[in-house]
Parts: structure tokens; C-alpha cells; sequence
């Protein structure tokens, strides 16, 4: 069935904004301009924009466990996040899972079973939805079986994660609480320092792992992301390895670094919608990342409705045009991801389209949501 979309804001591939229809048929875009649109909605002076593709969120977290210790059911908390991210014209959504050392919400149950969810309520999800592995990589006897993942092909991204020695720093070197940490494991605060010791004395071992699971990943098409690096050495190392996302650079110059070697520099859509990290002064600030070029995508992080905020901050606050901000949430992870098939609106993309209105005194406002040409949300305005 054809259809079109009218609207005098339309996003195109060039980054131009036109006044014109976008057709749809058969879940993709069949054309841009009035003259092949069948059954047309105007939409007036909203918006129509590529679908958001969100390579990093974790907010779903909060789904399952809602307060410390308080769990809900997975099928429920996946189709809550799927009513969140589309309301917030998020058509491609990668969810976060950490499959850590550590027992509780981040260990090997809760992986397998959050996991399982996931491919489970895929089928009826409104939301493209898919599986980022944030692998702890001293969580080594879960090498093996991450290795498996990657050839069935149910894991979407793969992430490098290494908190256990800033974890360790900050416990035992700066006396802070683990309650955090108590409340996700299970386990005491004694139960916990000594288990973190024993993951830390691992280190020797935690390179080889690495560049073997890269390898598999590599051989299975799964795009590669290192988490947090602190040091410009770090992400040229694991640019060598076929790692080539840098996530979360923890300083300007490891982000430098990253963009001379060609890498996608993620930030958090959070980050520039606060007007700074939730770290405080030793986290970077996005808007200037973005502002000097060292940020080429952003993602929601632990915050879904910052995502869609983003770019029109960015512009509002002069930091690039429009343009450019809205590729940092579509065309630039789409290609990070190798999904081709999305990200721009142009003649033969899948048509993940979001329909916003945006207004000076009030937050962007999602009006329509839709993905593979299906309205998967939409409002009554």
C-alpha cells in the first residue's frame, strides 16, 4: 500500500530541508515529491525527520528494577521501554545489557534471561529492537559462550566495558559506598570488595581475551565499541584489534585521537541536554565535543527522552546546524552499525520516520513515530 507523508520541513539526504511528500510502499521509501504519493497526511510545519537509531540505552534497567531489590517481569519491562522509545521517535533501539563479573541484575542469569526476553518479545515490539552486548572483559569464563553469541548472530553490537578497577579505586583507595553496587549483586559490602579484588588480580589474562573475541566478532559482521577509555594509547590499541567505535572517550585528547583514526566518537544525549556530564568536572562536556568535531554520535545512555532534545539544543545553543545534529542520531549510527538500509531520507532507505513538532518555548514534541513504513506511535495532535 502507498502513502505519503506531506510537510514544508523535510530532512533530506543532503542535508537540505525541503518542502515536499515522502512516499511510502512496502515498508520503504519509494520516492521524495508530490507527483507518486498516493494517500497523502499533511503534516503543516512539523518535522519529518529519518527515525532515530539509538546504539547505546540502558534506561530499561529501571524497567526491571525500578527500586533496589524490586524486580518486575522482563516481558513487561521490554513493553514498557518499547512505549518509551517510540514516543521519543526512537525506530532502532540498541539495548545496553551488561553481562558482568559481578552476580545480581549484571550477571549470568540476568544476561540469559534478559537476553532470551528480548529475542522473545522482538516479534511484537514497535521498535526495531536489538542486542548490545556490554561485555565486562574480566568477566573472562563468560569468553566462550560470548563466542557463541556472536556466531548464532544474536548479539548486534559488542562493547568492551572495564569497570573494575575504577570500581576498585573508588571503594577501596576513596572509601566510597557500594550500595549501588550491594543492591545490583546481592552481595555485602565484604562479599564484594573481595570478590572486585579477585576479578582485578585477572588483568594478565584480559588482552588475549579481547583481541579473540574481537577476531570473532570481526568474522560474524559485529560492529566494535570500546567503553570509557581514558588514554589516546588505549583506542589505538583497540583500533588495531577491528575495534572501531570509541564510546564514552573519557578526555578530549583519547577523542582526538579516535577521530584522526577514523573512529565514531559516541557521547550521551543526557550529557548535552544537563550541560555536562553526570560525573561532574572529571567528565567531558558533548556540546563541545560536538561543537570541535569530536563527537559523531550520541545516544541515550541511562535517559531515553534526551535523545530526540538533543539536536535541537545543539542548535538552539550554536554549537552546528541542524543538519549535522540530526545526523549524530541517525545517519552517523546507522553507518557506525553497518545498517545500511536506514538512516537518511532518501529513495530505497526503509522508511524509519519521526514526525516532530518543534517550538521555541516547549520541548520537541514526537507526533509519530514509524518504522518499516508501519505507524508504530502516534498522538492525537
Amino acid at each position: 500500500m502507498k502513502s505519503g507523508i506531506a510537510s514544508r520541513r523535510v530532512l533530506l539526504a543532503d542535508g537540505s530541508t525541503a518542502d515536499t511528500v515522502v512516499t511510502v510502499e512496502d515498508g520503504v521509501i519509494a520516492a521524495i515529491g508530490a507527483e507518486n504519493s498516493g494517500d497523502v497526511r499533511d503534516v503543516g510545519d512539523a518535522w519529518v525527520l529519518p527515525g532515530v537509531i539509538d546504539l547505546h540505552g540502558d534506561a530499561f534497567e529501571r524497567q526491571i528494577m525500578p527500586r533496589p531489590g524490586v524486580h518486575f517481569p522482563l516481558d513487561l519491562a521490554l513493553q514498557d521501554t518499547d512505549a518509551q522509545v517510540l514516543a521519543n521517535g526512537i525506530s532502532t533501539a540498541y539495548h545496553g545489557v551488561t553481562y558482568s563479573w559481578e552476580p545480581g541484575l549484571r550477571g549470568r542469569e540476568s544476561t540469559l534471561a534478559l537476553k532470551a526476553a528480548i529475542e522473545a518479545a522482538r516479534p511484537h515490539l514497535g521498535c526495531d529492537t536489538r542486542f548490545h552486548l556490554r561485555h565486562e572483559t574480566h568477566n573472562l569464563p563468560a569468553e566462550a559462550e560470548v563466542i557463541e553469541w556472536l556466531a548464532d548472530g544474536t548479539v548486534d553490537l559488542l562493547a568492551f566495558n572495564d569497570h573494575s578497577h575504577m570500581t576498585l579505586r573508588r571503594i577501596v583507595e576513596e572509601g566510597k559506598s557500594t550500595r549501588t553496587e550491594a543492591a545490583r549483586s546481592g552481595l555485602s559490602h565484604d562479599e564484594f570488595v573481595a570478590l572486585l579484588h579477585e576479578v582485578c588480580r585477572r588483568q594478565p589474562d584480559v588482552p588475549a581475551s579481547i583481541e579473540r573475541l574481537s577476531a570473532a566478532a570481526l568474522a560474524h559482521g559485529v560492529a566494535l565499541a570500546s567503553h570509557d577509555d581514558y588514554e589516546p594509547e588505549t583506542r589505538t590499541w583497540f583500533h588495531g584489534i577491528g575495534c572501531r567505535i570509541a564510546e564514552f572517550p573519557m578526555n578530549t585528547p583519547t577523542a582526538e585521537t579516535a577521530v584522526g583514526l577514523g573512529d565514531p566518537v559516541i557521547c550521551g544525549a543526557p550529557n548535552i541536554i544537563r550541560g555536562g556530564s553526570h560525573l561532574g568536572a572529571t567528565g567531558i562536556k558533548a556540546a563541545r565535543e560536538v561543537r570541535e568535531g569530536r563527537c559523531t554520535i550520541l545516544v541515550s545512555d541511562y535517559y531515553y527522552p534526551a535523545l530526540v532534545q538533543a539536536p535541537f539544543r545543539l542548535v538552539r545553543d550554536g554549537d552546528c546546524d541542524f543538519a549535522t545534529a540530526w545526523a549524530l542520531v541517525s545517519a552517523n549510527p546507522a553507518r557506525a552499525a553497518g545498517l545500511d538500509d536506514r538512516g537518511a531520507i532518501e529513495p530505497g532507505k526503509r522508511a524509519d520516520l519521526v514526525v516532530i513538532d518543534q517550538r521555541a518555548d516547549a520541548p520537541a514534541k514526537v507526533l509519530a513515530t514509524m518504522v518499516a513504513g508501519r505507524e508504530a506511535y502516534r498522538t492525537s495532535a
